[in-house]
């Protein structure tokens, strides 16, 4: 091989070196820039387009800036959000409320409330509708509202129909909680509506600056009908325990007043286990049950404590929790009181207010005035033990002495126990009423083959599907 041909094969060697290295320098710029590139796009994503609403104004939103802003923003829908037929109004939603117990003035005036909605159609058109039914409403007469009460509802039939000592004394005076449930709904079904002994007559004062009662505005619809209820001795006393009875009271978890009950292990079990809890539950689900927020009268005495709290100065040396269960009382009182509860004086002792003379009445109420009312706060209703009143058929006056006694110590409001399907009295000071007691030995006689008129709880409900089968007969006469 001569010269010429070793060097022409060493420059193509050369050749092809540079041109391979021109190729891979050429191939890492390429690479390079491509990294460059998808680096700048991803920054230009997540800069411009993923903040976009922060770095950027939407300008829909920026023209509602200048909209009016509502007053609450809890209760009712921004004014950026449309209005649909699915998405309820809030502010409608809790007119709704207030007008499912009858409060139609409130319910107008909230919708009213807020000026940011004084143009809305579906508002407009809520409040034409409320003050239609409004129109429709009718008074209704205080004196021809009727009061029925219970005693503690018996839990468990079985321990308490058990045969001992106290179960005639259950059978005659308590109602079971299927009796109590079947009442409600059977009541509910043909229009009665809870409603506060305050809402039917009330104390004021006169053009004189004298005290005077004066009836209440109840308006309901026309197929409606007004009733009080009341529950007397909410105190679960000694004798009932293991008897199938709550316990106690206490405040529940969602504020609402609630029972506690042992059971056969030992253990406490709280729920829905008296009237109290069981009405509110059926007030939650049937709300047009009660006439702006009302709930029953709850009576105490005081001699064993209330509520199931040993709370009577003479437990202070055999309760250890004496002091603690006090300021519970004064708690659970007080939410029965925040959650639409009046509450009641049933004497001291339960003593009979007709037999007893006007010395016995004097130390009765003070012993309730200073051991229970100062638990539970002021009250001006008291309710007659065993319904025995302090006068006859005829209005109270200044003369009958245990009247103005009970009048000094703050009463306005006296309950006995009438069969009569209503019985109201309203003087110029005060106001009485009758109660119907709704329990086993009343609706024992008033069955069809007890009692072939059955005039009694007619007007109420049917007593043959209400009565528990569970129940001894007959029941024992009183």
């Amino acid at each position: 091989m001569d010269f010429d041909d070793n060097y022409i094969r060493r420059r193509s060697y050369v050749s092809r070196r540079q041109k391979q290295r021109r190729r891979q320098r050429n191939l890492s710029i390429f690479l390079i820039i491509l990294v460059i590139i998808a680096i700048l796009s991803a920054c230009i994503y997540f800069f411009i387009i993923k903040k976009q609403g922060e770095y950027f104004i939407d300008p829909v939103v920026s023209s509602q800036e200048s909209l009016p802003k509502p007053s609450d923003p809890e209760s009712i829908h921004l004014a950026t959000e449309p209005a649909s037929e699915s998405d309820e109004h809030p502010l409608l939603a809790k007119a709704k409320a207030l007008a499912d117990g009858y409060d139609y003035d409130g319910a107008i005036e909230l919708l009213r409330s807020d000026a940011a909605y004084a143009d809305d159609p579906v508002i407009k058109e809520a409040i034409a509708a409320y003050e239609e039914t409004k129109s429709t409403l009718v008074r209704i007469d205080p004196t021809e509202v009727t009061h029925v009460f219970f005693h503690t509802l018996i839990m468990d039939n079985a321990k308490a129909f058990d045969g001992d000592h106290d179960s005639d004394g259950y059978n005659q005076v308590m109602t079971t909680k299927s009796e109590f449930l079947k009442i409600l709904e059977q009541m509910y079904e043909r229009g009665y509506v809870l409603v506060k002994m305050h809402d039917l007559a009330y104390e004021t004062i006169d053009e004189n600056g004298k005290p005077k009662f004066v009836t209440g505005d109840i308006l309901l619809p026309p197929d409606k009908k007004a009733f009080v209820m009341s529950q007397d001795d909410v105190c679960y006393y000694e004798y009932m325990e293991g008897d199938g009875f709550a316990t106690r009271m206490i405040v529940g978890e969602d504020g609402k007043p609630t029972c506690e009950m042992i059971l056969d292990d030992g253990s406490v079990s709280v729920g829905s286990y008296d009237l109290v809890p069981l009405l509110e539950d059926f007030i939650a689900e049937h709300p047009d049950f009660s006439y702006k927020g009302a709930r029953a009268v709850i009576a105490f005495t005081g001699y064993q404590g209330i509520l199931g709290y040993r709370t009577d100065p003479e437990y202070k040396d055999s309760n250890p929790n004496y002091e603690e269960d006090c300021q519970t009382a004064r708690e659970v009182a007080q939410c029965l009181r925040d959650n639409g509860w009046e509450l009641a004086s049933h004497s001291w002792g339960h003593i009979n207010m007709t037999d007893r003379d006007l010395a016995s009445v004097k130390t009765d109420a003070d012993k309730w005035e200073a051991r229970v009312e100062s638990l539970i706060g002021e009250t001006d209703i008291i309710l007659y033990p065993f319904g025995a009143d302090i006068g006859d058929w005829r209005l109270y006056n200044t003369e009958n002495e245990k009247f103005n006694y009970l009048y000094n110590l703050g009463f306005r409001y006296f309950c006995n126990v009438d069969g009569s399907p209503h019985w109201v009295q309203i003087g110029d000071t005060f106001m009485r009423q009758g109660r119907r007691n709704l329990d086993g030995y009343r609706m024992y006689y008033d069955l069809p083959e007890t009692n072939p008129e059955k005039t009694y709880l007619d007007d109420l409900f049917d007593v043959s599907t209400v009565f528990d089968p569970d129940r001894p007969t007959p029941v024992p006469k009183m």
